[in-house]
């Protein structure tokens, strides 16, 4: 069978790629075509993040396996897609560069059969170009303003003045 997925960049422009490829074929047969088809070179670190329909990040998948505990965790090369994508499951998070945080919705559109003399992986459609820059990473979540205010002075009912170390109760010499 053959997976069609829509993959979006995480920005305000309508930036993705609708790809198909084999249901059997490893997350790191993935991740190559999802870097070539935006134009990456692929030799930045990466990880898929199975994710829900709120798209909230699951189980990594990483590119290498990096960790040194001994609970080793899942590599692209040995997990095959069908193995984390299917009907019931069909979203994922994809990451590019650790350092720019390139962040990818990746949905799995339609199940298919293969067509006679196409060969897979295929780019199927483009649309929008790729910043120069990955855009900002917004970790902000659905707080409302407020929360981000906790701390303000008025919140405090003490006379402290913390510039004023003569009257702070403690040692600042004390090792």
């Amino acid at each position: 069978m053959i997976y069609r997925f829509r993959v979006i960049l995480d920005t305000e422009e309508d930036i993705f790629r609708d790809i198909e490829i084999e249901q059997n074929a490893s997350l790191e047969d993935f991740h190559n075509c999802i870097t070539q088809s935006f134009g990456f070179d692929g030799t930045e670190m990466a990880s898929f993040f199975i994710s829900d329909d709120q798209w909230h990040q699951g189980e990594e998948i990483a590119l290498f396996d990096m960790e040194t505990s001994e609970d080793p965790i899942r590599v692209m090369s040995e997990t095959v897609l069908e193995e984390v994508v299917h009907q019931e499951q069909t979203r994922l998070i994809y990451v590019y560069d650790f350092l720019s945080l390139w962040t990818f919705f990746v949905e799995l559109g339609d199940i298919v059969e293969p067509e006679d003399g196409m060969s897979y992986p295929n780019l199927m459609y483009t649309h929008g170009q790729i910043p120069a820059e990955a855009p900002p990473a917004d970790f902000s979540g659905d707080e409302d303003q407020e929360s981000e205010d906790i701390y303000d002075q008025e919140d405090f009912d003490d006379d402290y003045d913390v510039d004023d170390y003569d009257n702070l109760d403690f040692d600042e010499n004390w090792n």
